[in-house]
């Protein structure tokens, strides 16, 4: 077995130390009666495929390919916007570009990083983190809400920071229903679009210096404030600033096109996330202590996409491989594939539900679906 195989054990068992872990007979994942060694046997053939493979669980050529293309293009958008000093169409065609580079990043670099799941040296995925803060959202808070605000409490109210939908939205049943959530099915894509804005200039800031969760009230390093705030003036200098002076653009024009990238990067990075928890067919637990093994957790509460597809699956960050994202957040998203046919197989043998869409269109459907149910159920 290779270090880095093991490492990647260790880090799993870790793992299952945060999260809720083998539903009782009654709760909604089929336990049968031989399924109490289903969490071992799948973790185990997880674990044995990058020891029969002899390949390690981090990033492989196709991933840093990904990477390198994320950050040509993004860097090559704006070297042509000063190059070329081209007129107002091609000026949004070329910003846009970038803010879809900055999507694709968010998705597949930053996201794998944030879970160390890129290098076994924690420097190359510290370094690779900082990918949020050049996109204006903090790495540093954006780890904090994605681990202990999503990871070890997947589809828990109030816990899961992925719920949080300020009175406006409502995405669990423990949660209290207003009558304007009536159609929330019909606003919740212009909320999504506004999602990426709302962390660049509120959310962070919000979570920094009015924490609501407990594992928010906490000392934050010296450094992470210097961070934040270097981290959102440099955004914001080269994302709207630097337009304006140095190639004399028209503020409007400028902002115009910052808000066009926003809502591009919101309503994606929303509904690539809320379509693999929050639909119809996943279950949402009444607290974390429901489960007795993090594996039927995840499998009650987690669906999959478009599996087959793999242009989703280059673009989503393997985001649509989701049961295996919370199985090994520890591993490259480029090796999703070979492990979601794993988990496919070897739920089957022991029927444990598995919960899938043939596309993202379905997933985003069946989303729509628990919207509406829940704005008009208590």
């Amino acid at each position: 077995m290779t270090s880095e195989a093991q490492a990647m054990i260790a880090l799993d068992q870790e793992m299952d130390d945060l999260v809720p872990s083998e539903a009782s007979p009654q709760r909604p994942v089929g336990e049968s009666a031989g399924a109490s060694s289903f969490p071992k046997v799948l973790r185990s053939r997880l674990d044995r495929f990058f020891v029969d493979q002899n390949i390690s669980p981090k990033a492989n050529q196709t991933m840093w390919v990904k990477i390198a293309t994320g950050l040509v293009v993004l860097v090559g958008s704006w070297i042509a916007i000063y190059a070329f000093k081209p007129d107002s169409w091609r000026f949004i065609v070329l910003y846009v570009l970038g803010g879809l580079a900055q999507t694709f990043l968010l998705l597949n670099i930053a996201h794998d990083s944030n879970h160390n799941a890129i290098s076994s040296v924690p420097s190359v995925n510290k370094t690779l983190n900082y990918v949020f803060d050049l996109c204006g959202i903090s790495s540093y808070m954006w780890r904090i809400l994605h681990h202990r605000g999503h990871h070890s409490c997947i589809n828990v109210h109030p816990e899961d920071d992925a719920l949080t939908g300020r009175g406006l939205l409502r995405f669990t049943p423990h949660e209290p229903r207003t009558w304007v959530q009536r159609f929330q099915h019909i606003y919740a894509f212009f909320l999504y679009a506004l999602f990426s804005l709302d962390y660049v200039f509120v959310r962070d800031f919000e979570c920094f210096f009015f924490p609501s969760h407990d594992y928010l009230k906490r000392k934050h390093p010296a450094r992470e404030y210097a961070i934040l705030f270097t981290g959102k003036g440099f955004y914001l200098t080269y994302m709207f600033i630097l337009p304006v002076v140095v190639l004399g653009k028209s503020l409007l024009l400028v902002a115009a096109a910052f808000l066009l990238v926003h809502l591009i990067i919101g309503l994606t990075v929303v509904l690539v996330f809320q379509t693999t928890h929050t639909v119809d067919s996943t279950y949402f637990p009444s607290d974390r202590s429901e489960f007795d093994n993090g594996v039927y957790h995840i499998f009650a509460t987690t669906a999959d996409y478009a599996t087959a597809n793999p242009i989703v699956g280059w673009l989503a960050g393997g985001l649509n491989h989701h049961v295996v994202h919370h199985l090994c957040p520890f591993v490259c998203h480029t090796h999703y594939g070979h492990l979601t046919r794993i988990v496919k197989e070897t739920a089957e043998e022991f029927g444990v539900p598995y919960r899938q869409y043939p596309t993202m269109t379905r997933a985003i459907w069946h989303h729509l679906i628990l919207l509406r149910k829940l704005g008009n159920e208590n």
